[in-house]
């Protein structure tokens, strides 16, 4: 085999990432050598290769769905919003700048679409096949002429185009037309045909539609994918996460002890690798909130203040909602709080930034005796340490440079009583690490909690892409996809009209 395929969407959200991933499984279980791609992406949410360059998180679990290790090359560009107009520039896994978004589609396009196209070209000759995921909808004729992730990318790459719709939401037939017929002539003559994403019910219901859309577009549908619930994958974000109310809950096995642990996870504004907490949420007993108000945090038995691309907003916003004055007193009441990356920052004393907000000296909460100073040049890396007597594993990305003043050492942070700070994202992730320290929380709480002693995150994760593969083996036209891998889009579609200038 040797070839590809893009996963476009109707809108962000439609499935994209989910698709490609299981794709990136199936033909992994075929044998097929196999990479994922994402010329472009917006996300908060971002790994570190072991080369040390920083990239999506959603490209970095696509890699493990097809069973390869991540790369820059498989998400050249990434954009991490720090602002409602603006954005850190990521270019092969380093950053370059901050740039507006009028800036960032004003003239540097040919030279990313160059770059992007030779990362393309170096994984076409590396994997049999490699799975483009777009990025949004490529039917925003507004950003067309400097578009480098959807339709661009498959231009640029002959790839044929598989359009991913949630019927979830409701329009989908309108959606599957209006994205084909707003495309030029030459952008619609690579776009093969359409995938329904997160239906619920009798799929022979959902036949004569797509009949009629198959008579209206002359391309067919690759199939139709049931609503699955409990998809833990790694998400991507927009510029505001908003989840209050939002529980993920352990629904491996009930609690090994008496005690469910509760953990609240403080919404903080330009939230960043929410992930972080998600192997808290796959231990049997652990509920998971995320909350914004200081109410919230008075049954909590843990709380985690997460990573962000804002500290000193951050910091402010605590402020504001009453949730320093919150996490304060849980401080000096000994009950437990653990701060990661920017959420470490803040709860230090102090921080100087010249660098990512420009606010100068700020104070911290002053909960660790940590100085935190900005750096321009940031912290890509990929530690392995111990703590609380376990080997642990993580990675860090920031700008800020902390010098721990005092406390007990912990993972390159520290800490203080009840109070733990550290840069590394993925520590908890370590399974052995994350019950010794869920041990230390249930004591400090006086919960009888006890952590299921065989609880494997690496497992979870891999049984979660195997269901994605699932997805796509058991309800996708797979012998046809493999045939628009191989051979392209088949020729002869017909044009759809009004269709957008090229």
């Amino acid at each position: 085999m040797s070839g590809g395929l893009l996963v476009a969407g109707t809108t962000s959200d439609a499935g994209k990432s989910v698709v490609t991933a299981g794709i990136c499984r199936w033909l992994s279980r075929k044998g097929v050598s196999v990479a994922p791609f994402k010329a472009q992406n917006m996300s908060l949410n971002s790994f570190v290769t072991r080369e040390g360059a920083e990239i999506g998180r959603a490209q970095a679990m696509q890699a493990q769905a097809a069973r390869v290790e991540p790369s820059a090359l498989m998400n050249p560009v990434l954009l991490k919003p720090g602002g409602e107009k603006s954005s850190q520039v990521v270019l092969m896994g380093k950053p370059v700048g901050e740039m507006s978004a009028r800036g960032y589609h004003g003239g540097r396009q040919q030279a990313l679409l160059d770059t992007v196209v030779g990362c393309l070209q170096e994984l076409r000759g590396t994997y049999d096949a490699v799975i483009c995921e777009g990025a949004g909808s490529p039917a925003e004729i507004n950003l067309r002429r400097t578009d480098i992730v959807n339709m661009g990318i498959a231009r640029a790459a002959r790839f044929p185009v598989v359009v991913v719709g949630d019927i979830d939401r409701g329009g989908v037939f309108a959606s599957f037309f209006g994205t084909t017929a707003l495309l030029s002539a030459a952008d619609q003559e690579l776009v093969a045909g359409y995938l329904v994403n997160k239906f619920r019910g009798d799929v022979s219901l959902l036949e004569p539609g797509l009949d009629m859309l198959h008579g209206l577009t002359g391309r067919r549908t690759y199939g139709v994918l049931p609503f699955q619930h409990g998809l833990g994958i790694d998400e991507e974000d927009g510029l505001r996460v908003s989840l209050r109310g939002a529980v993920r809950e352990s629904v491996v096995a009930p609690p090994v002890g008496d005690d469910v642990l509760r953990v609240a996870v403080c919404a903080v504004p330009l939230m960043s690798n929410f992930t972080d907490v998600d192997a808290l949420a796959a231990e049997p007993g652990v509920v998971v909130r995320f909350v914004d108000r200081a109410e919230e945090l008075a049954d909590a038995d843990l709380v985690v203040v997460p990573g962000t691309r804002g500290t000193v907003r951050a910091l402010a916003w605590l402020r504001e909602r009453g949730l320093a004055d919150a996490l304060a007193r849980r401080a000096a009441e000994g009950r437990p709080v653990l701060g990661i990356c920017g959420g470490f920052q803040v709860l230090g004393e102090h921080i100087e930034d010249e660098v990512e907000s420009r606010a100068g000296s700020v104070a911290g909460l002053g909960l660790l005796p940590v100085r935190v100073r900005f750096d321009r040049e940031k912290t890509l890396a990929r530690p392995v340490g111990e703590a609380l007597g376990e080997r642990v594993e993580g990675y860090e990305i920031h700008h800020g440079v902390a010098e721990v003043v005092g406390g007990e050492a912990f993972l390159d942070g520290c800490r203080v009583g009840e109070v733990w700070g550290t840069h590394w994202h993925g520590s908890l992730e370590s399974d052995a690490f994350r019950r010794r320290f869920l041990t230390e929380v249930a004591r400090a709480a006086g919960r009888r909690f006890v952590p299921a002693p065989d609880t494997s995150f690496a497992a979870l994760r891999e049984d979660q892409l195997d269901l994605l593969g699932d997805l796509i083996e058991e309800h996708a036209d797979t012998d046809a996809l493999l045939g628009l891998i191989e051979n392209g889009t088949p020729t002869g579609l017909p044009f759809i009209a009004p269709g957008a200038p090229s």
